[in-house]
């Protein structure tokens, strides 16, 4: 006989563990799936271990940058292997305390692959749960890219595993992947290629800030290239020959490690959607504006399974919470993605929030625009950091700010300012008489505006 739940969850990352624990408080009977360690992305293979060896990184840097200036001794380095362990300290843990939280709420946990046996129904292993409603959160995986040679590629879970970092690296793909794990790994000694194929790198960032990084990744030996697709990757000795070709011509790269980092996907291909009775439209689930599937009522979805917001860890747990009141209560809710920050955790980092300059101009807003570098301000000489500086846009009429973004010491935690501020809907001049504590990075924000 199939076990009957009033919430079957696929995955256990963020957006399902923030559905199932608010479904499970409503008194509801829960159950949660995965075949993969509890935890999900985040915690286990994506933001959360990759900052720490960010944080280790950065720590190296800072002391790189501030030699002669105060810090002597021997010349800093990353030792890779305490570096892994170090992270491992921080992943090792979750899975088990996932459970027992699980555990200790009630909740059913199943380790297996699922798949739709109907369209209120989930087969794990020898299993099969019945549900009123089912909801699937279970991440996202590298998209396929239709190069020979594919299967050869790690990807970036397969990279924060490394127990020895390999002399030379490529990554396939210039996103976030790519720029935050090439700054560790040539601060840890690698020699490092990023292969993009479009004409830009990080196109969702304003492009003259991502000159500036681009010029701060070549001054470390990471070597960018652009407008260049990769056509096959072969095992090559103890390593690999990557051929690319580029405006007509065909060259080839030899590496130690070839890392995907050309986009992810929704992970639902194993889900056996059709018997689910759940669509897609155009590779994605198809979704109303509830997160609830346009063919099967019984089913929603969040986080980077639903693809609908921004693909960060806080959408997801606000799509975890949106899709649990709209299943306990009756939809009402609807995910609202204004304002949200992204950060590229490079060294120096690198964040926006609002509006690019283009998106302004194609809605015919009026805007002036507030544009420097910072480098010889207070907050980056004091780390002897050269890589600073902002765009802001702010609105003629109503002086709201439309778009920030910023490079430079501590952007990833002052554009969240920023995002209150566009959020809350805080005109300029409001936030320029705001009296930060001084001297720090947010006490710049006046002199920004």
């Amino acid at each position: 006989m199939p076990s009957e739940y009033d919430l079957v969850v696929l995955g256990t990352g963020v957006a399902a563990t923030t559905a199932a624990f608010r479904c499970r408080a409503a008194g509801w009977r829960v159950a949660i799936v995965d075949h993969l360690p509890f935890g999900g992305t985040c915690a286990l293979r994506g933001c959360d271990p990759k900052k720490v060896l960010v944080g280790v990184a950065e720590a190296l840097d800072q002391t790189r940058r501030l030699r002669g200036e105060g810090i002597g001794g021997g010349e800093p380095s990353i030792d890779w292997r305490r570096l892994i362990a170090f992270k491992q300290s921080f992943t090792d843990p979750v899975p088990r305390r996932r459970e027992e939280e699980f555990a200790k709420n009630g909740i059913d946990a199943f380790r297996g692959h699922a798949r739709f046996l109907g369209p209120r129904s989930i087969e794990v292993g020898d299993e099969s749960l019945d549900a009123r409603f089912i909801l699937i959160a279970t991440g996202a995986v590298p998209m396929h890219l239709g190069i020979a040679g594919e299967d050869h590629l790690a990807s970036s879970t397969d990279f924060l595993e490394l127990k020895e970092l390999p002399k030379r690296l490529v990554f396939v793909g210039g996103g976030f992947i790519a720029q935050e794990f090439s700054h560790v790994a040539a601060r840890a000694g690698a020699s490092v290629v990023v292969l993009e194929q479009s004409d830009r790198i990080l196109g969702q960032f304003d492009q003259d800030l991502v000159s500036w990084l681009q010029a701060k990744s070549a001054s470390l030996g990471i070597d960018i290239r652009v407008n260049v697709r990769v056509q096959s990757v072969e095992k090559s000795g103890v390593g690999f020959k990557v051929t690319v070709a580029s405006h007509g011509d065909t060259t080839s790269l030899d590496a130690d490690l070839v890392v995907h980092a050309a986009g992810r996907i929704p992970d639902v291909d194993s889900l056996d959607l059709a018997a689910g009775n759940v669509a897609q439209e155009k590779g994605r689930l198809a979704l109303n504006e509830f997160l609830q599937s346009t063919s099967n009522s019984a089913v929603y979805a969040a986080g980077d399974a639903a693809s609908s917001g921004p693909p960060l860890t806080p959408v997801a747990s606000r799509d975890g919470a949106v899709v649990a009141a709209n299943m306990t209560k009756g939809n009402h809710r609807h995910p609202d993605y204004a304002a949200v920050a992204s950060v590229v955790f490079t060294i120096p980092p690198l964040a926006q929030v609002g509006l690019l300059e283009d998106e302004a101009r194609r809605r015919n807003l009026r805007y002036r625009v507030r544009h420097e570098k910072t480098s010889d301000w207070y907050t980056a000489r004091r780390v002897n950091e050269d890589c600073s500086g902002f765009k802001l846009l702010i609105e003629e009429e109503t002086e709201r700010i439309l778009g920030a973004h910023l490079i430079g010491p501590h952007a990833e935690e002052v554009i969240n300012i920023f995002a209150l501020a566009i959020r809350a809907g805080l005109p300029a001049s409001r936030l320029k008489e705001t009296i930060f504590a001084y001297p720090t990075a947010g006490s710049d924000i006046g002199y920004m505006l």
